[in-house]
C-alpha cells in the first residue's frame, strides 16, 4: 500500500464534518425541506460535474475565476457545479415537455468554488435553492420571498431581514456610467460591494476597472437615490399579503447581486444577530434558460447560504441536543450477550436509538464511555436480571437503576 505523500489533513477551503455538526445541519435541512415541500416545491438532485462549456460565461468574468474546470479522462473539458440554477436551467432545457409548466423545484446539494476561504465561507460548501420556473407574474417571485422568510423561521430565527431590488433600476440607473472598456454589468458587479466595503473603496474599484473618478463617484450618488419601481412594490404588497411582516422587508437600492443573469427583482436575506454577512440571495432570472439553448422560460428563485444558517443557528443556541443514541447496551458477560441484544432489538423496533458496546470490557469503563459519548441511559442485563427474565436501564444523569421485564419494556418512560 502506498503512504500518502501529502500530510493527513483536508485540502484549505474544504473541511469534514464531525457527528455533532452533521447532526446540526440534518436538523437545518430538515426544517428548511419541511417549509419548502408546504409551499408546494419538488425536489431535484443534478451531478458534481457537467460540461465547462455549459458553466462559463454565465456568471460574469469575475465568477468565471473561481469555477474548477478540467480535462476528465475522455480529454472533455468538465467543470464541478458552481451554482444550482445554471443546471437546472439546463435540465429544464434537455426535459422540456416532461415538467410541469409552473415547475417548482428545491435542490439541497454541494458546490464548489475557487474562493479565498474566510469564516463561514469554504470552497465546497452546501447551498439550497428554491426556484419557480415558467411564471412572470409577480406573485412567483412573492411566493419565493415568503417561502425564505418562513424556512428561516422554522429553524427559529426570530428575526430575518429581506432586502430587495430591481435589477432594471440599477442597469437604467447606471447605464449612463457605462462605457466602452467598463460595461452596465461590470459597474454592478462593483456596486455589490457596498456592503462589504466603503464608498470610496468601490469608487477606487470602478476607476480601477477604467471610469473617471468623477463619472465613479456620480455612478454611486445617482443608485443611493434610485426609488423603489412600481413591480417591486407590487411583490412587495404580495409577499406581505403571504404572512411576511412589513417591517422584514426592507428596500435597498445598492443590493445589486454580482452575477449578470438577473433580470428584475433581486433580494438578499439577513439575520441580524449574526454578523457572519448574507445567508442567502437570488431573484427574477428570465433569460437563462434560453441563454445556454433551451427554450424561453422565466423564473425567479432564491439561494440559501446553508453553512452560513447553521453557523448562525449554533452560535443563537437553535440547535437542539445532540439526537445521537439514547441508549447503550452494555456487555456484562458472554453468558448475557444474547438476552441484551434481545432487549436492544426490542427497544430498536420501538423507534429507541441504541448503540450496542462492541466489547467485553469492565462495566466501569462501559459507563464511562456512556458518559464521553453523552448516552443518557445503559441497558445492563446480568446473570441475576436472565434469572427472572428482566432487565435493567441506567439513568446516566441521576445514577438511578429501574428493572423491568422485557415485556413491559415499551413502557418504559425515558426522559428526554
Amino acid at each position: 500500500m502506498t503512504k500518502p505523500t501529502q500530510p493527513l489533513q483536508t485540502l484549505k477551503g474544504f473541511r469534514d464534518l464531525l457527528p455533532t455538526e452533521k447532526r446540526a445541519r440534518d436538523f437545518v435541512t430538515k426544517k428548511i425541506i419541511e417549509t419548502f415541500e408546504n409551499f408546494g416545491f419538488a425536489p431535484l438532485e443534478t451531478p458534481t460535474l457537467e460540461y465547462a462549456s455549459l458553466l462559463l460565461g454565465k456568471y460574469g468574468k469575475e465568477a468565471d475565476k473561481l469555477l474548477y474546470t478540467f480535462k476528465d479522462r475522455g480529454k472533455r473539458e468538465v467543470g464541478l457545479r458552481y451554482d444550482q440554477t445554471v443546471p437546472t436551467a439546463r435540465v429544464l432545457a434537455q426535459y422540456q415537455g416532461k415538467l410541469p409548466q409552473y415547475f417548482r423545484r428545491y435542490q439541497i446539494q454541494n458546490v464548489f468554488r475557487a474562493d479565498k476561504p474566510q469564516q463561514g465561507r469554504y470552497r465546497e460548501f452546501t447551498q439550497c435553492d428554491v426556484d419557480i420556473f415558467g411564471s412572470t407574474s409577480p406573485l412567483a417571485d412573492a411566493e419565493i420571498l415568503a417561502c425564505a422568510y418562513q424556512a428561516f423561521q422554522s429553524v427559529g430565527f426570530k428575526q430575518m431581514i429581506l432586502k430587495i431590488n430591481d435589477r432594471q433600476t440599477l442597469i437604467k440607473t447606471l447605464e449612463p456610467f457605462a462605457t466602452d472598456q467598463v460595461n452596465v454589468y461590470s459597474i454592478i458587479q462593483t456596486i455589490d460591494k457596498l456592503d462589504k466595503q466603503t464608498p470610496e473603496q468601490v469608487t477606487k474599484e470602478l476607476v480601477a476597472k477604467g471610469l473617471a473618478k468623477q463619472p465613479a463617484n456620480e455612478a454611486l450618488l445617482s443608485i443611493k437615490k434610485a426609488e423603489k419601481s412600481t413591480n417591486l412594490a407590487e411583490i412587495e404588497q404580495l409577499t406581505i399579503s403571504l404572512g411576511v411582516p412589513a417591517e422584514a422587508l426592507v428596500y435597498s437600492s445598492t443590493l445589486a447581486r454580482g452575477l449578470d443573469y438577473y433580470t428584475g427583482m433581486i433580494a438578499e436575506i439577513m439575520v441580524p444577530e449574526y454578523p457572519g454577512g448574507s445567508c442567502g440571495g437570488g431573484g427574477r432570472f428570465d433569460n437563462l434558460i434560453g441563454d445556454i439553448g433551451g427554450p424561453q422560460t422565466p423564473a425567479v428563485g432564491i439561494s440559501f447560504g446553508f453553512d452560513r444558517i447553521v453557523e448562525a443557528a449554533t452560535q443563537l443556541g437553535l440547535i437542539p441536543p445532540s439526537g445521537g443514541p439514547q441508549v447503550l447496551a452494555a456487555m456484562v458477560s458472554k453468558d448475557t450477550q444474547e438476552a441484551t441484544l434481545k432487549a436492544a432489538a426490542k427497544l430498536r423496533a420501538q423507534g429507541i436509538a441504541v448503540e450496542v458496546y462492541p466489547a467485553f470490557d469492565k462495566l466501569t469503563k462501559q459507563l464511562k464511555y456512556a458518559n464521553q459519548a453523552k448516552i443518557p441511559y445503559v441497558l445492563l442485563v446480568g446473570e441475576e436480571e436472565v434469572k427472572a427474565g428482566q432487565v435493567s436501564l441506567k439513568n446516566m444523569a441521576t445514577g438511578q437503576q429501574q428493572t423491568t421485564t422485557l415485556k413491559n419494556l415499551k413502557t418504559f418512560q425515558f426522559e428526554k
